[in-house]
């Protein structure tokens, strides 16, 4: 009896914290949104979440503050995240060097896969950009030329998804190439342009270059060819297999109650399936790739697989 008495006191003490936190889940969210963007502004990262703010703030009935927080790759972004309180009020953008590629190379000072997974908001190839006055003009050439010359092809920085991404097509083709990373994907493309380094993986931001005539596209690392280059062939067509997309991502902290993970998501899926929306990420070479919770954390242990055995095979190591 005095059991039961004690329950029915723990529970009558109980219900109104209970019902409060369910009442401050339903309306969620009461105040500004803060999403934080793990690189300095003005890169894909940043343009990928800037392009969402303003829409996203009508759809919730809330401000969306946007805190560019760089360093370390990603890494001190994110971890300031998985330490704010798991109300939906703290987000980050996440990517590859982050959940899935970064834990290969580095120690995390978090654990991605306690990270409570909103979406996968976005995902885009990497264009591998040549020098003006590579003499190969075509896939086939640039892989005959590699096999008879080391050509030098450059990244944003060891350990990068650029980086990665180009590994993975030596390690997929056979060719030697002399990998020459840079600090950032700026210093890269000047190089690209001054004809210092042959070759470059990198993200759409190299789409300026191009359409600049500063270099020119060889080839995309998407499965298919990519509407935004629709006359570069996929690296697929050379190398049976390749595929190597970026993405990006957004997650709360640990814990994240599933009816705010779930107000997010879907307010997010309204965002983008506005068709003004939708074309401002496409003119940017940003796919709206939108996936559930539960997709997204299935998409993410695939896509730390695959970065796993490229590190292992490469030996690729990150002095820090």
């Amino acid at each position: 009896m005095r059991n039961t008495r004690r329950q029915l006191l723990v529970a009558a003490l109980a219900a109104p914290f209970i019902a409060h936190t369910a009442s401050a889940q339903g309306k969620y969210p009461e105040r500004p949104i803060k999403i934080i963007v793990p690189f300095p502004p003005g890169g894909g990262v940043d343009l990928t979440a800037r392009l969402m703010t303003e829409p996203l703030s009508k759809e919730l009935g809330q401000t969306i503050v946007i805190e560019n927080k760089g360093g370390a790759g990603g890494i001190i972004g994110v971890e300031a995240m998985s330490h704010a309180p798991p109300d939906g009020y703290t987000l980050s953008l996440t990517g590859a060097g982050t959940l899935t590629a970064g834990p290969h190379l580095r120690k995390m000072p978090y654990d991605p896969t306690a990270l409570t997974q909103i979406t996968r908001l976005v995902r885009m190839p990497f264009i591998v950009a040549v020098r003006n006055d590579l003499p190969a003009k075509t896939l086939p050439e640039f892989m005959e030329l590699a096999k008879k010359q080391e050509l030098r092809w450059a990244s944003g920085g060891i350990g990068t998804s650029q980086h990665l991404a180009g590994e993975l097509f030596t390690q997929m083709s056979g060719l030697k190439m002399i990998h020459v990373p840079y600090r950032g994907t700026g210093p890269a493309l000047n190089d690209l342009a001054a004809g210092i380094v042959d070759a470059y993986f990198g993200d759409p931001a190299t789409l300026g270059l191009i359409r600049g005539g500063k270099a020119r596209a060889m080839a995309v690392t998407s499965p298919e060819r990519w509407p935004v280059l629709p006359d570069t062939p996929a690296m697929a067509e050379a190398v049976k297999g390749y595929e190597a997309e970026n993405w990006y991502g957004l997650a709360a902290p640990p814990n994240t109650p599933k009816a705010i993970v779930d107000r997010l998501n879907d307010a997010i899926a309204k965002v983008m399936a506005q068709p003004d929306v939708k074309k401002k990420y496409d003119e940017n070479g940003l796919t709206p790739a939108l996936l559930s919770p539960a997709d997204f954390v299935a998409f993410l242990k695939r896509d730390s697989v695959t970065w796993g055995d490229v590190v292992r095979k490469g030996n690729i190591k990150i002095n820090e």
